[in-house]
């Protein structure tokens, strides 16, 4: 018997030992399961479900959507444009075979007034429809296609522009339900739908170029006004990346198992909110709509101030909602944009702004 008490033998020490590496066992396996449960939530339930989700949606709907690409070949600033060489096929082809990638078209036609762009849709698989040479802009062609196809046959109709070669099936699926979500809830004044995203914060030019378009929005994400000048706009009467951006996190959200996630995997980011947002080149329509758009619907005041089309729309007392997204792809307006957008896809830098 020692002072300090009993002394304990080897076998009492080596069964403590055995107990604490189970315990110590326990735990790791618990704490395993945890991060795996929390994986699969962030992976399965965040990610996969809800693509999951849209496509079953997409297909049960009784929505039709057409899908438009104008293409013109006489373009002032870059003729010949649809058939120009990027990385190793037409433009055009990129086009469409992105835009291909969405299930949310019933139909997709590229519309042009010249027979080689045609030929060269026909030679890799894809459809046209002959449109006037009188077509003043994209718009009128979609029309002529719809009335072509027949105007009682789809109920949305999207515009994707033929210089946009990396359009993404994401952002197309996004403005088909800016109107699709307006049917589906019987608002019959959301008749057009836009996307936009946050203006560059380190690129003041984004917002202040008067070639770059911004559009304001109401609490349900519906554009109050779309302008060439910077809005909204401050007493300072200048650009102040300080306040333009916002990262704020949703706590509600926020429970153990995401939580983990951000602390060990790094997947877990914050929501961003903006002030500045800048409008993309993607239109989608209610075919109804489309008709009164083109030929009875007269230019407004606010449109032709800011020669943009679509403030008519807003002025006649209809809404225009705009899906919001994180960023886009480079879009080509010249033949130095494209030969920039060339030199980056051979370096394999990025292709968004």
């Amino acid at each position: 018997m020692s002072l300090f008490g009993k002394k304990k033998s080897p076998k009492e020490d080596t069964t403590k030992i055995t107990k604490d590496h189970e315990r110590s066992s326990k735990i790791n396996k618990h704490l395993a399961t945890f991060v795996l449960h929390a994986f699969v939530y962030e992976v399965v339930a965040k990610r996969f479900l809800p693509k999951v989700h849209k496509w079953l949606h997409n297909r049960m709907t009784t929505n039709k959507v057409l899908g438009v690409i104008p293409a013109r070949y006489n373009s002032t600033r870059f003729p010949g444009k649809p058939l120009a060489d990027l990385c190793g096929n037409p433009m055009i082809w990129h086009t469409y075979t992105n835009a291909k990638k969405s299930n949310c078209f019933d139909e997709l036609v590229v519309a042009t007034d010249d027979e080689r762009i045609a030929e060269c849709v026909r030679d890799f698989g894809g459809k046209v429809v002959m449109t006037s040479e009188s077509c003043n802009n994209g718009t009128e062609r979609c029309l002529e296609v719809l009335q072509h196809l027949g105007e009682k046959n789809y109920d949305i109709v999207v515009n994707v522009q033929g210089d946009e070669p990396f359009i993404e099936s994401e952002h197309v699926e996004k403005v088909v339900d800016c109107i699709r979500s307006g049917i589906e809830a019987g608002d019959a004044s959301v008749v057009m739908g836009t996307l936009a995203r946050p203006a560059n914060l380190n690129d003041s030019e984004d917002v202040t170029n008067v070639n770059n378009v911004k559009v304001v929005l109401d609490k349900t994400n519906n554009a109050l006004y779309f302008s060439r000048a910077m809005i909204p706009y401050n007493k300072r009467g200048k650009y102040d990346p300080k306040v333009s951006f916002c990262l704020f996190v949703d706590f509600s959200h926020w429970h153990v198992a995401r939580l983990c996630l951000f602390l060990t995997l790094g997947l877990l980011s914050p929501t961003l909110k903006c002030l500045y947002w800048r409008k993309l080149g993607i239109y989608a329509y209610r075919a109804s709509f489309l008709n009164t758009y083109v030929n009875e619907m007269p230019q407004s005041l606010l449109q032709k101030q800011e020669d943009l089309e679509q403030n008519k729309v807003i002025e006649a007392g209809y809404k225009i909602k705009v899906g919001l997204v994180e960023k886009a792809v480079h879009g080509v307006d010249t033949p130095e944009q494209l030969r920039h957008l060339n030199g980056m896809l051979k370096t394999k830098k990025g292709i968004y702004i």
